[in-house]
Order: C-alpha cells, then structure tokens, then sequence
C-alpha cells in the first residue's frame, strides 16, 4: 500500500479568510464549511488543507508545494497582483525576488495568520522530482 497524506489541520484565527486566500492564489477550489468544523481547500484530488478556528496561540507552520513551471508562473502573477510580499529565502528579507539555485524556481511568502507558504518547480530535497 502507498500511503498517501490526505489532510492536515490548519489553524486559524479567521478560518474564512485564510482558506480563501490560499485557494485564490493556487487556483483551487474551497469551500467555507468543508465537513465538520472546517474550512477545506482542496489542493489537489488526494490533498486537503482543513482550516479550524481558534482562539488560542498556535505556532507558524510551514507548506511547501511543488507546481510545474506554468502554475509556477500563474500563482506568482496572483500573489504579485495581490500585492503580497514574498521572497527568495525561508528567513530573509521580502525581496520578491526567485530563487533559482536548487535547479528550478522557487518563493516563500506568509499568510496574515503567520503561516509560511512555500512554492517551488523542483523538489530539492528529493532531487529529480
């Protein structure tokens, strides 16, 4: 059997705006009550991001999701008309600019909750994926 993640939880103090935001930018589609407690955007047909809302403190999590060159470009042009800050390194400075040294194209930007999202066209720490 492959074992396959199929959801994770994530938290949120405006669970709505969150989930729409992020849905939004990768062009995927979600909904506002997506079963339970939960505000679901539907990544791919396997991968579900549950948003949950919470009073309570919660750490930034981080989400890395690889996309080929042309989502790459799409997204970017959504976060670029937005006008959300992003940048080429996990912790430096928002420069808007690309990293390009692992050998394909990548970016990270954080969500008003504090999350930091991740985009990249080659897996470098599986290489040649």
């Amino acid at each position: 059997m492959t074992i396959h993640l199929d959801h994770t939880i994530v938290p949120a103090h405006d669970k709505l705006a969150s989930a729409r935001q992020l849905a939004e930018l990768l062009g995927v589609p979600w909904a506002a009550e997506g079963g339970g407690p939960f505000s679901a955007v539907y990544v791919n047909e396997g991968m579900t991001l549950d948003f949950i809302q919470t009073d309570e403190d919660f750490p930034a999590y981080h989400f890395c999701f690889r996309v080929s060159q042309a989502e790459f470009d799409a997204i970017l042009a959504r976060i670029q008309a937005a006008g959300i800050a992003y940048r080429s390194s996990v912790r430096g400075p928002d420069d808007r600019q690309v990293n390009t040294a692992w050998g394909g194209n990548n970016i990270y930007w954080n969500e008003p909750e504090g999350h930091q999202w991740e985009m990249l066209t080659v897996s470098y720490p599986r290489p040649g994926r």
